[in-house]
């Protein structure tokens, strides 16, 4: 086996030879990590490497395994983890200059859970400053690049870590979803990613963002190796109150067990889009046809919904002027200016203004609930565009058509509104060999049936034998 093939191999295939130790973690670890040091530098996906650490819990698995202990279930998988998850000891800077020499004292909950389960931690990913925009790139670290094509954003927040799976330079990675940051990434670098249900998933310590909005999930290449990381990260901790209960089931353990028959709608507008590159159209449209092949019933969806985007502005930009607004006397002339921008715009809503948005939140969700009741499944874009220009906050246009700032994400924030598991799969290529994503909405609670749906789609549509060239 080559060392590209070593890179780019499944999770779920890397712990069987783990455990065997037809390949040790240390062996995995080493040429993944020789990799990084010659790819980091095109994309600049690692902002704080961990080579010594990695190389010490690489050697720790393969140690256990020799001695016969108990494995976890991520037992010596090199993963990376997003720079806005806190790691005991690992410095954590948030994208952001007030914390570029922060290191914690503590792990996340998912990082816990993470090492709990075995992994080997290469490294935090780039992320813009608090996890703030779709792009990524801040004041300490830089613009990550997008794999596919170095002049493109890989999107954000989850940028680094997307932009690191797609290279072979991370084989799971932690993000983290708050208004697309796990799925948009993931579309504009051809890989999966899957929102699971708020609250799935604990997180603490926690934020005003993550009582919102924010979920924090897989990042991978392949749909068995998300089920077997969303089966660490999933349920209840005591610390975060809004966490579901405990949900006895495997998700790996069923991924593949494709239902007998489903209903399917889908939605190239969701009832408000204005405007949708034609490349992301016809994929779309081409792609939600070939579930008919799998016996699913697959018809057009007829929404008629308001866009819930002032609503998910007002609670999006309070909270984190909530967050921020601390420190803007001693850092503001050090923080990102658009970030900024939208700290200012979060101090200026009455209390008027946050509850008349949680009213529309509400109803939204509430419109969404009974699409739900007609179908199991919903598909929609997961972009309106493929991955635009590095150094832009957004497109201007699209399809030659000027629009507004917002106009290219129509799809992914309105179910972190509703709280929907959601996910992003790679589903075709634009004319300039851009990855175009999917978007599979499940209804409430049902992870299991989005990553089901995900792996059929997988197994009829697969794409992980194309791989960016970056040398």
């Amino acid at each position: 086996m080559n060392k590209e093939d070593i890179c780019f191999m499944p999770a779920s295939q890397m712990l069987k030879a783990i455990k065997t130790q037809e390949l040790t973690s240390l062996e995995i670890t080493e040429t993944i990590i020789e990799r990084i040091e010659r790819i980091n530098s095109i994309i600049n996906a690692y902002c704080t490497p961990t080579f010594d650490l990695a190389r010490e819990m690489a050697k720790k698995a393969d140690d256990a395994v020799k001695k016969g202990e108990k494995l976890g279930s991520l037992h010596g998988i090199p993963t990376s983890i997003k720079d806005l998850n806190l790691t005991k000891g690992i410095r954590t800077t948030f994208g952001s200059k007030i914390f570029e020499n922060f290191i914690p004292g503590e792990d996340g909950i998912c990082v816990s859970r993470l090492k709990e389960a075995g992994i080997v931690i290469l490294g935090k990913t780039n992320t813009p400053e608090f996890g703030y925009a779709g792009i990524t790139d801040n004041k300490i670290f830089g613009p990550t690049k997008n794999p596919w094509n170095l002049s493109r954003t890989p999107g954000g927040s989850s940028g680094g870590a997307t932009a690191a799976v797609a290279s072979g330079i991370s084989p799971l990675a932690l993000g983290g979803d708050g208004g697309g940051s796990i799925r948009v990434p993931c579309n504009f670098c051809g890989i999966y990613g899957i929102k699971p249900q708020y609250g799935r998933v604990p997180d603490y310590p926690k934020s005003g963002m993550s009582f919102y909005f924010t979920q924090r999930g897989p990042i991978v290449r392949n749909v068995e190796d998300a089920a077997l990381m969303l089966d660490v990260l999933k349920g209840p901790y005591d610390l975060d109150r809004t966490c579901l209960p405990k949900q006895d089931i495997s998700y790996y353990e069923k991924v593949n067990d494709a239902p007998e028959k489903l209903k399917i709608g889908y939605s190239i507008n969701l009832g408000y889009a204005k405007i949708i590159d034609s490349d992301v159209e016809k994929c779309i449209l081409d792609s939600v046809q070939k579930f008919e092949n799998l016996g699913w019933t697959v018809e057009a969806a007829n929404l008629k919904i308001r866009s819930p985007f002032l609503a998910f502005t007002t609670l999006y930009t309070a909270a984190f002027a909530y967050n921020y607004r601390p420190y803007l006397k001693e850092w503001r002339d050090k923080m990102d200016p658009d970030f900024l921008k939208l700290i200012d715009a979060g101090m200026t809503y009455s209390g008027l203004s946050l509850m008349k948005a949680m009213d529309k939140r509400i109803k939204f969700y509430e419109k969404i609930n009974e699409l739900f009741r007609s179908y199991d499944i919903l598909i929609t874009p997961m972009a309106a565009i493929p991955a635009f220009e590095l150094g832009m906050m957004f497109p201007p246009e699209i399809n030659g058509e000027g629009v507004g700032p917002t106009a290219w994400m129509p799809f992914s924030f309105p179910f972190n509104m509703t709280g929907n598991p959601a996910a992003s799969i790679p589903c075709g290529w634009s004319k300039d060999g851009l990855p175009i994503g999917m978007q599979i909405v499940g209804p409430k609670f049902d992870e299991l049936t989005v990553l089901q749906v995900s792996k059929a789609f997988e197994e009829i549509a697969p794409w992980q034998d194309k791989k960016p060239k970056l040398g």
